[in-house]
């Protein structure tokens, strides 16, 4: 399993400063957000974007594409879906062998709903898969639709589409209502991307999505998870993500030199 960093982390610096410190740092794969993106683009062309990337010896590993309601049923699935395709052509200009989205669903759901998404989730596979990229859906603490590992590995099976996937994120898995049992359901190929980040040690009552730390500076048992995560097939990268103001508005260089060495730590002490 390898480092990367979630341009969420350093939002404050903006698309180019962050790569810029990151790279300094010595981090070399990037997880790019398109709201940072956007803001870029105002001034410079994707082609400007992308030859950063390059010239500071970086690597895209996945995108943020901002585009949300493309896995639960809902009314504005076709738009979304639009949405989702000009991302893709964008992210997969950038270079990125893969997009995500998050399961940010509030609405009440039933089973008839959950018998219809396999469906909706191959048709934004299959835009996917167009432009030669991958998907991955993930599931947020709480969503009302996609929630848990198991529900992800289950809508996964049922849609075998072979574009789209899990992302696994460490907050959402160890702050949500999955177990650390579930980690056994996952089989090889499940899992196509992942999020590193820290439970600080407050009541889980006052837990909400932003409140992330640095990995190593909370309670989550992320030595145990990712050595599952291993044992379990997963090798590629997983991207610190992380929302707290102090985060976002820090020095993207001292943030990333600070990330690095505690998530080095803990992929040194999962590999024993």
């Amino acid at each position: 399993m390898t480092l990367s960093m979630h341009q969420f982390t350093s939002a404050g610096a903006g698309y180019r400063k962050s790569l810029e410190g990151w790279a300094k740092a010595g981090i070399q794969q990037v997880e790019p957000s398109a709201g940072l993106l956007d803001d870029f683009l105002k001034t410079n062309s994707l082609a400007t974007a992308k030859r950063l990337v390059s010239d500071l010896g970086l690597r895209v590993v996945s995108g943020a594409i901002g585009v949300t309601g493309l896995w639960e049923p809902n009314p504005k699935f076709a738009a979304n879906l639009e949405a989702f395709k000009k991302r893709c052509a964008q992210f997969a200009e950038l270079g990125a062998p893969l997009v995500y989205s998050p399961c940010v669903a509030s609405a009440k759901f039933t089973a008839e709903d959950y018998a219809r998404a396999p469906e909706n989730v191959r048709r934004v596979a299959d835009v996917a898969q167009q432009f030669q990229l991958r998907v991955a859906a993930e599931f947020v603490r709480n969503s009302t639709f996609l929630a848990s590992l198991p529900t992800a590995l289950r809508l996964h099976r049922q849609t075998a589409h072979p574009n789209f996937g899990i992302l696994f994120d460490c907050y959402h898995f160890w702050s949500g209502p999955s177990k650390m049992e579930d980690l056994d359901l996952i089989r090889p190929g499940e899992i196509i991307h992942a999020h590193l980040n820290d439970t600080p040690e407050i009541p889980r009552e006052l837990l909400d999505l932003q409140s992330r730390v640095v990995p190593g500076d909370g309670v989550a048992p992320l030595v145990k998870i990712i050595r599952q995560l291993t044992r379990k097939g997963y090798a590629g990268p997983i991207s610190v993500e992380l929302f707290l103001p102090q985060y976002q508005s820090a020095d993207p260089f001292v943030l990333a030199k600070e990330i690095k060495s505690k998530s080095e730590a803990i992929f040194k002490q999962a590999r024993r």
